[in-house]
């Protein structure tokens, strides 16, 4: 077991690269800009509406929508497809995602427009003759895709929600992708690291290959992508599951060895779910249901903790890392047997979220040593019934809200862009249970709930979040990450409710993460302090040091009504407000 969670972890460091870098932007493209972040100790206050995305271009892009009458889900829309231009690793239309609204008045929705399964998959596809998982098989090429969402999720909101007009929406997408933008040192970095890979995969070329090496402010043109984003722009939803740019999908499913067909992909839609709710103290936790781990995950975490003196013990304090870690555990433990697709699988929600049950999953643990995962299983609770992602949070000039976490799955996903149309495939079909009781590419074991069927869509770790105090609008937040998602939502939360810290520093300060297997807690450098550490370790806590977890993009409405915005330093994210 811990061999295959090494070798899928180096895996996942092969599709996640860290690279160090600053975003380097033409000042142009920021002109008419309220503010950007992170900015400290500005005295600016932002009170029509905010953005806050993993790019610059995309910010840039939802802001202007916003200022021009749209709400905050157009302007969720057209940042979706900027950021499947600017921010290919993760942003996409070839992913899937997950949505959470709530409207000024108190009303809450969520949309699902996570992957899907195609018809001809099976349970077993990704095993060898003796029954072990094939690696690659699930991560790289056609093979590894599911049937795209995102683009049926984005026009199932529109229709529901949208103000402005459907094209106008999807044309700064457009823009970017005929006129390039300029890439950031980051992103520089990536794709020269990932150009073996990229050539590959796609033999015939891409436009993130080129002759030499990437270099920052180098234009990024994407000619192909732009003409699918015509067709997307021309056609809504047909344009993407139909005609040209479905027959181009399919002829690279056909060229890679997938088994996606025309089909599965007129089949696809996006499907509005009831939000699941809690309450943390005087706040209230608007979440993500399932096919999404996170939203009954992060309410378990925070039942977890609120007996405790949190704020008294102070952050990053060993009894409170120690609690925290704990009620880690005893989560990711329950979310291996019991989370999968709610279409598929009785997922027992309000058992698991039920206030006596976490207590008692809390019951078993001890102050003066650690915990053994081998010894904490799943719960039984009653009534039962990947690192590169991205995420957005935006409130608009009526105090609408919009939470948006959107995935590939792995560092621009299936490393293979459809010819001729020019976007990235996803790599979804790892993040079912490959083989149940064996780990994925971030180390999370899966159980029976999450067995790969046709038509069933992948559990997924992403926690979009909007949080209420008194009734009212108080925080939007969200991250990327993989299976640290959870915890680094779990955290923000806690560091602005628990440790007074404005949403800048809750979103910047160090992180740590633990998911029940392996038994190691992970931690950022400087996380935990050395003094801690000694504490944590006496009692046989494994603290390993590990790279950037997570990058937060969180909004945060202030006492006097005006909003603060939390940029993740780990990454070129910007928040714009006006």
């Amino acid at each position: 077991m811990q061999q295959i969670i090494r070798h899928r972890l180096v895996s996942k460091e092969r599709l996640f690269l860290k690279v160090n870098g600053f975003v380097l932007i033409a000042a142009f493209l920021l002109s008419g800009c309220a503010g950007s972040g992170p900015v400290k100790n500005s005295k600016s206050t932002y009170r029509n509406g905010m953005v806050v995305t993993a790019s610059p271009f995309a910010s840039k892009v939802g802001l202007d929508i916003l200022k021009k009458g749209g709400n905050a889900v157009d302007a969720a829309v057209a940042i979706q497809f900027a950021l499947a231009v600017v921010y290919p690793n993760a942003g996409n239309i070839g992913g899937g995602g997950f949505m959470v609204y709530r409207a000024a008045a108190g009303e809450t929705n969520t949309l699902d427009f996570r992957e899907k399964a195609g018809a001809a998959a099976s349970r077993d596809m990704y095993l060898d003759q003796s029954g072990a998982p094939i690696v690659d098989k699930s991560l790289y090429g056609p093979l590894a895709s599911g049937i795209p969402g995102s683009v049926a999720g984005m026009v199932a909101a529109h229709q529901k929600y949208g103000k402005l007009p459907w094209a106008k929406l999807v044309e700064p997408a457009i823009l970017l992708a005929r006129k390039g933008f300029p890439l950031s040192a980051q992103q520089a970095n990536e794709l020269n690291g990932l150009a073996a890979q990229l050539q590959q995969l796609n033999p015939d070329g891409t436009a993130l290959l080129k002759t030499g090496k990437w270099a920052p402010q180098d234009l990024l043109i994407q000619e192909e992508l732009a003409g699918t984003l015509e067709q997307i722009r021309d056609h809504g939803k047909a344009g993407f599951y139909e005609g040209k740019v479905a027959d181009q999908l399919i002829a690279e499913m056909k060229r890679g060895g997938g088994i996606l067909t025309k089909s599965d992909l007129q089949q696809y839609e996006a499907v509005w779910r009831k939000a699941i709710t809690g309450a943390y103290k005087q706040y209230q936790i608007i979440t993500m249901p399932p096919p999404s781990s996170g939203g009954i995950a992060l309410i378990q975490l925070l039942k977890s903790v609120e007996p405790y003196p949190l704020k008294r013990w102070g952050y990053q304090q060993d009894s409170t890392v120690q609690l925290m870690v704990e009620a880690e555990r005893r989560v990711y433990a329950d979310r291996a047997t019991h989370l999968g697709d709610p279409d598929f699988y009785q997922v027992p929600t309000q058992g698991l979220m039920a206030d006596q049950y976490v207590k008692d999953r809390m019951s078993s643990f001890n102050w003066s040593k650690a915990s053994l995962s081998s010894a904490v299983k799943a719960g039984e609770p009653k009534g039962k019934e990947h690192e590169e992602t991205t995420h957005f949070s935006i409130v608009d000039q009526a105090g609408n809200a919009v939470s948006v976490t959107t995935t590939l799955n792995g560092s621009y996903g299936a490393v293979v862009l459809v010819k001729g149309a020019g976007f990235l495939l996803n790599n979804e079909m790892d993040d079912f249970s490959v083989k149940p009781g064996a780990p994925n590419m971030y180390g999370l074991i899966g159980g029976e709930a999450n067995a790969i069927a046709p038509g069933k869509r992948m559990l997924s770790s992403m926690t979009p979040c909007i949080l209420e105090k008194d009734g009212k609008l108080f925080m939007v937040v969200g991250t990327p990450g993989g299976s640290t998602i959870i915890t680094s939502v779990f955290q923000t939360i806690l560091n602005v409710v628990e440790f007074d810290q404005n949403m800048q520093q809750a979103v910047s300060n160090k992180r740590f993460h633990h998911q029940w297997l392996p038994d190691l807690v992970y931690a950022e450098k400087g996380a935990i302090d050395s003094l801690t550490r000694l504490k944590l370790e006496s009692k046989g806590y494994k603290i390993e040091p590990r790279g950037p977890m997570g990058r937060v993009d969180a909004i945060l409405k202030t006492k006097d009504g005006s909003y603060q915005g939390g940029a993740d330093p780990r990454g070129d994210d910007q928040w714009l407000g006006w």
